[in-house]
């Protein structure tokens, strides 16, 4: 006959260790199956803007709304503060102001916007330096189905 040997405690811990596992797939369940699977926004575009002593350009002057990383150079002889703001011609409403930090001569700066349809003006804070226009088309398709996305 072979032996046998049990302690105390081992029905004890194993039906602790059931509840356990038991309790931690409960809690993994979620809230009742309410959950709205959202889209993702678009993914972030990289927009150029170059300052230079007499204009701004920018690349690409046509996009789609949605959100954007303005990539600054200043390569003005004086440090300039960028403003990305609605043109507002003929929308009667307010105009939209996004506005980086002071960059410095032969530096660079950014600004982040999530910007919808419409004109859009690129300009500094001098009135000799000419802006430049952007215009916002629909839009942009969701990041819902793209791999490696922030």
């Amino acid at each position: 006959m072979q032996n046998v040997h049990r302690t105390a405690g081992s029905p004890l811990r194993g039906v602790a260790c059931l509840l356990a596992v038991g309790g931690l797939l409960v809690a993994g369940c979620g809230g009742g199956g309410n959950y709205k699977n959202e889209p993702r926004p678009p993914a972030p575009i990289n927009v150029s803007a170059f300052v230079s002593p007499t204009r701004v350009s920018v690349s690409p002057a046509r996009f789609g709304a949605g959100p954007i990383v303005v990539i600054v150079a200043n390569q003005s002889n004086t440090s300039q503060e960028v403003t990305f703001q609605n043109d507002g011609a003929g929308s009667g409403r307010s105009a939209a102001v996004r506005q980086s930090t002071l960059i410095s001569p032969g530096a660079t700066g950014t600004l982040k916007l999530d910007v919808q349809r419409g004109a859009y003006l690129v300009k500094t804070g001098d009135g000799s330096i000419k802006p430049a226009s952007v215009t916002v088309g629909a839009q942009r398709r969701s990041a819902q189905n793209q791999l490696l996305q922030p």
